[in-house]
């Protein structure tokens, strides 16, 4: 247990020498730092994020939403633009504690158990629970008549809760908003539960569903800030009631197709909507319009997978030698590392590097915990395919080496590890072509790359077969190319042998 802790505190002292880290607490204001700074930062999940905020079938770059409205008025209110961040919804509040942000807005519930953590503004819009169900069911006529059905949702919404009070519903738990609404057209569930705007946008413009009955349930909208920026919160507060008195609030709900009833009491006055852009029309943007957030995601996997690998590299050749040529404490160290990354899932180590290192004080950027993350995980691997290729060489040839004059680290560097090296390549490229693809997982810590982009403009467009296609070729485009280079590089290496 003190190896691991001495490995711990090693590894925590290289960050902050470093200079990757930041603080994890501000001192000045959000208030004060958002109007310096010229900019406000919103947290937002927008894969599957429709009518709240998800990209422009017209220009993916762009998003849309009611909520992007929402942002971009709060924002001209307090004299700055705004920009989106991407996380994943159900981190949003812890990485809002983290200071990501400045507000996270994506269709939070008020709750009690999130006003233990963080502060929320007055509501902004009065949601409801739609079920759904296929179009020809007859047995299931309204919410009352779920007891033996299978009902969707998504995982910590208020329509989970509900579900789960009433008793005898199988409940089935989704992450994306589109999925249950699949599965209940092709016959897998009987019913969906969700919030109504998410039933207005994916259901009702499908002709195999239908609303169920009228809504049911009711709660509150709110935006999330700190704890702590209740000054902040006030004048978020007063922007709303803003809105709200000017009817600019409404006029966005009516573009969105959002007003209702229920929504008079936070809004008074009447305006035309206009700008809707609904899912048919998603389905129908040319192929092309999606390629440019396609590369830039590409763009960002391949330099996460670079660098990554480059850190992977050093890092396992650094744990091979310790390992082979060290002394027993290091020889002890580097085995403890090696099964210790290897025998852990890698989504863990995310986690903990983003979100746990912020409660001993210590804040990575998304990028470089991604890269850090995989680099230090793959690392592991590469140093045991090392291990293998060194002790793989004969060791005459490091006796020869030394018999000839030459001293130990010179004789490995020109002797023993070109030809381990040579033995290691094929599994090295292996492992490099691997990486772009586990470069999907950092998504979880909000760095958006190829994977992540596609899901997020699949989910918003349902074109999931197409848009699929156009990614795996991307995918095969990066990759391919290494195994040439790989096999180039073997074949330069076996005509130096000979």
């Amino acid at each position: 247990m003190s190896r691991i802790r001495r490995i711990i505190l090693c590894a925590v002292a290289f960050l902050v020498l470093s200079g990757v880290v930041v603080p994890c607490l501000h001192a000045e204001s959000a208030l004060g730092m958002i109007r310096k700074r010229g900019y406000l930062l919103w947290g937002v999940d927008v894969e599957g994020g429709a009518p709240y905020a998800f990209p422009d079938p017209r220009d993916p770059s762009k998003l849309i939403g009611f909520e992007v409205d929402l942002a971009g008025a709060i924002a001209r209110e307090l004299g700055v633009e705004v920009r989106p961040v991407q996380n994943a919804w159900d981190s949003l509040i812890p990485a809002l504690e983290r200071g990501d942000f400045e507000i996270a807005m994506n269709g939070i519930e008020i709750t009690p158990q999130r006003e233990s953590r963080v502060l929320f503004s007055r509501p902004y819009y009065i949601y409801t629970e739609q079920l759904v169900v296929r179009k020809e069911e007859a047995a299931i006529t309204d919410f009352g008549k779920l007891k033996g059905k299978r009902v969707g949702t998504l995982s910590g919404t208020a329509a989970q809760t509900m579900l789960e009070k009433i008793g005898g519903v199988e409940v089935r738990i989704y992450s994306g908003q589109v999925e249950p609404y699949e599965d209940l057209a092709t016959g897998r569930i009987d019913a969906v539960l969700l919030d109504l705007p998410i039933a207005a946008y994916y259901a009702r413009p499908n002709p195999k569903l239908r609303y169920a009955g009228e809504p049911v349930g009711e709660g509150f909208y709110g935006i999330a800030v700190r704890k702590g920026d209740g000054e902040f919160r006030d004048r978020i507060n007063a922007i709303l009631g803003t809105l709200m008195q000017s009817g600019e609030l409404k006029r966005i709900y009516e573009k969105w197709e959002l007003w209702d009833k229920t929504q008079e009491r936070l809004l008074k006055q009447n305006t035309s909507p206009d700008g809707y852009v609904g899912l048919e029309e998603s389905r129908k943007a040319p192929l092309y319009t999606f390629l440019p957030a396609l590369l830039k995601g590409a763009a960002v996997t391949v330099i996460i997978s670079t660098a990554s690998m480059a850190l992977a590299v050093v890092l396992g050749l650094a744990l091979a030698l310790s390992r082979i040529f060290g002394g027993a404490p290091v020889r002890s160290v580097a085995a403890a590392y090696i099964e210790a990354y290897r025998g852990t899932p890698l989504l863990i180590q995310l986690f903990i590097l983003y979100y746990g290192l912020p409660n001993i004080g210590i804040s990575l950027s998304p990028l470089t915990a991604a890269v850090l993350g995989l680099g230090m995980n793959y690392a592991a691997y590469e140093a045991e395919i090392y291990r293998a290729g060194i002790e793989a060489v004969p060791r005459g040839q490091m006796e020869a080496a030394l018999s000839l004059g030459m001293g130990r680290s010179l004789a490995l560097r020109r002797v023993v590890l070109p030809q381990g090296f040579k033995i290691a390549l094929p599994a090295i490229t292996n492992d490099f072509i691997a990486l772009f693809k586990d470069s999907s997982l950092v998504s979880i810590i909000a760095m958006v790359e190829l994977a992540k982009t596609y899901s997020i403009l699949a989910v918003s467009t349902l074109r999931f077969f197409e848009l699929g296609l156009v990614v795996a070729l991307l995918y095969f485009a990066m990759s391919y190319p290494l195994s040439l280079l790989a096999r180039r590089l073997e074949d330069r290496l076996k005509g130096a042998g000979k």
